[in-house]
């Protein structure tokens, strides 16, 4: 799952209910029957720094997916197209806003996940390391990305976890304008001149494959599935929304007149579904390593943006403390 790749849960299998405590069986059956948790009510260990490590890699992916883009507003070729890219830009950036919220419900600070993300012991995203070269580019990740992003996030809803549900809600809405402003985007490049033709095939050919990527390693190389999925967190199989994803996507690209770029993709009338090949998953695995083509230019772009903000923070610190101390006086 894009939020989710390679987030381990507890590490353990999922226990049968003789191997509960009573109290973790009563939490399981009030998952099993569709309730929500909420913040101060109690549960594992486990569930809640599985939900910290997701929803702490979904928020820092929001913000850290500013980057590509926002390289963008500046060249953007209209006006209008301008105006777009900077509301999609806000828009991630108070996704990534809700979502530090929703994992500080947790008990776990902004500042922590923050930490966590500079030191490398916090991932976000394998897509956003990847360059954004061409304005195609733009309209690959708004069609793509976001498309890839909408297949994870829609079921995120049905999420257990409260907060974590209800802020996917308003982000999914969110995210099909974002989808629909890149799909837009490759419309007009792709029935425009033979050069913006090219280059929109040519965007394609580079965010397939990462796009795929996006959703985690395959069913059999997700070992810590298994109890995310049977505490609610994680909804469906990496290989379930990716086959989705394929699925509604190639319709959309022959719609386009431009190609998938891959050989093998074709309707299997046995399944219902699209053949396709996998991703190369060691290119993945070595994204994920800090390998990526840019994963050493984002992580310090958001190092740099920490560091150059510490006045803001120190300042508002200082006078918070001085307020308390006033408050305190009287």
């Amino acid at each position: 799952m894009m939020y989710a790749q390679m987030v381990k849960s507890t590490g353990n299998a999922v226990k049968s209910p003789t191997e509960m405590t009573e109290q973790e069986r009563a939490f399981q059956a009030r998952i099993d029957a569709g309730e929500k948790i909420e913040p101060k009510e109690w549960m594992p260990d486990g569930y809640r720094k599985t939900l910290i490590r997701q929803i702490g890699q979904h928020a820092h992916s929001e913000i850290v997916g500013q980057l590509p883009e926002g390289n963008w507003i500046t060249r953007a070729p209209t006006l209008e197209r301008k105006a777009i890219l900077l509301a999609k830009v806000q828009d991630e950036a108070g996704h990534g806003l809700y979502l530090y919220c929703a994992a500080e419900t947790l008990g776990v600070s902004r500042d922590e996940l923050l930490t966590a993300l500079h030191e490398g012991r916090m991932k976000y995203s394998s897509i956003f390391n990847y360059p954004t070269l061409t304005w195609a580019d733009i309209g690959a990740v708004g069609w793509l990305v976001d498309g890839a992003a909408i297949m994870n996030q829609v079921p995120l809803q049905r999420c257990s976890y409260g907060p974590y549900s209800r802020a996917m809600v308003r982000i999914c809405k969110e995210e099909s304008f974002h989808q629909r402003q890149g799909y837009d985007i490759m419309m007009k490049m792709a029935n425009g001149s033979d050069a913006q033709r090219a280059m929109a095939q040519d965007a394609l050919n580079r965010f397939w494959y990462p796009s795929l990527m996006m959703f985690g390693p395959s069913d059999a190389e997700s070992v810590h599935s298994a109890q995310s999925m049977a505490w609610k967190i994680k909804i469906d199989t990496n290989d379930g929304l990716r086959q989705k994803f394929v699925d509604q996507t190639v319709p959309q690209a022959e719609y386009l007149g431009l190609t998938i770029p891959d050989e093998n993709v074709k309707y299997n009338e046995e399944t219902g579904h699209y053949d396709y090949s996998d991703p190369d998953w060691s290119e993945f695995f070595d994204v994920l390593r800090g390998n990526g083509p840019c994963n050493k230019e984002r992580l310090g772009a958001r190092v740099k943006a920490w560091e150059n903000g510490a006045w803001v923070r120190d300042g508002l610190m200082a006078n918070a403390a001085k307020r308390s101390a006033k408050v305190a006086a009287e």
